[in-house]
């Protein structure tokens, strides 16, 4: 089966790997242009392309697939299928024609449940306890085309988008090889998505990093967790801005946002229950565990979390 293959960060890594392990004919790789990263602003390759040069497979980064010469040249590799997986553009109509099986795409949810670019974080920062993965038929729209194959998880109750990122994209690239095999026994049977249950999973910003206490423990805890890696959850502990990485959800009541120690531990009431920092940064600082950081900042009598105002 002759593969043109989408993707552009990490997530798309082992698909790629599978395809080549399985003897799949990847005749071309597109992926975004290297971008500047650092201080030095350097350009970086994605790590797709990175991979695809490994082992010698011609690769393209067209600012986006509109061109009528990119067009053509897709169309020229005379492809059975194209795979699209975190590829992060949309594909024109001539593009979607182009393989004889059609597209086929790696999605980090269970359609149509979090359509969009983050639906992996959006699955921990709403606190849901089963994740998943789809491949469907890619369409002209965001994530609605037919779907085609499934695979769940279980979602850990501490465990963070990066940790469930990694585990997804492991279990969406063993989803694609069985939904190629399928393909091409013709063995699918496509379903179309229901509009009423879909969802949305727009990027994630900087915004959404204040904690607001006065919330659940378990919907802080789910906040710290879903933005772990990036943006990051964070707060000002006595007017010294901390970012927080990871959390355990204890009993306990008080005034929402006061810090306490319990048991060598640093904790913080919400507005239901309290929470135990298990990990959390100072500026410019390095992570560490709770109850090193309060070796360096014993807490004040009246310590509490707050906003920027408290700074």
């Amino acid at each position: 089966m002759r593969v043109v293959f989408m993707g552009t960060p990490d997530f798309a890594v082992p698909s790629l790997e599978l395809l080549i392990r399985h003897g799949y004919e990847v005749c071309a790789v597109y992926t975004q242009p290297d971008k500047p990263k650092g201080r030095g602003h350097k350009l970086q390759a994605p790590p797709v392309k990175e991979l695809a040069l490994r082992h010698n497979i011609p690769v393209f980064q067209p600012v986006n697939l509109r061109g009528e010469d990119t067009q053509r040249e897709i169309q020229a590799w005379n492809a059975d299928v194209i795979v699209v997986v975190a590829y992060g553009k949309l594909l024109p109509k001539a593009v979607l024609d182009a393989p004889k099986l059609g597209c086929v795409n790696v999605h980090g949810s269970l359609l149509p449940k979090y359509r969009g670019a983050a639906p992996i974080q959006w699955t921990v920062l709403n606190g849901d306890k089963t994740a998943g993965v789809t491949t469907m038929f890619m369409a002209e729209g965001m994530d609605t085309g037919d779907m085609l194959l499934k695979a769940e998880t279980p979602v850990g109750e501490e465990e963070t988008s990066g940790q469930l990122f990694d585990r997804l994209k492991d279990l969406g690239a063993q989803l694609l090889i069985e939904t190629l095999e399928k393909l091409e026994q013709g063995a699918l049977t496509p379903i179309p998505q229901e509009e009423a249950q879909a969802t949305h999973a727009p990027m994630l910003s900087k915004e959404l990093s204040l904690v607001d206490w006065t919330k659940p423990a378990h919907q802080v805890h789910d906040l710290i967790r879903g933005l772990n890696p990036w943006p990051s959850a964070a707060s000002y502990l006595d007017g010294k801005k901390l970012k927080l990485h990871a959390s355990r959800v204890r009993e306990g009541s008080g005034q929402p946002g006061k810090a306490f120690v319990q048991e060598g531990a640093l904790l913080v009431y919400c507005g239901q229950g309290a929470l135990e920092l298990t990990e959390l940064q100072t500026e410019n600082g390095k992570r560490m565990d709770g109850k090193s950081y309060l070796l360096g900042h014993p807490l004040e009598k009246d310590s509490h979390f707050g906003g920027p105002e408290d700074a």
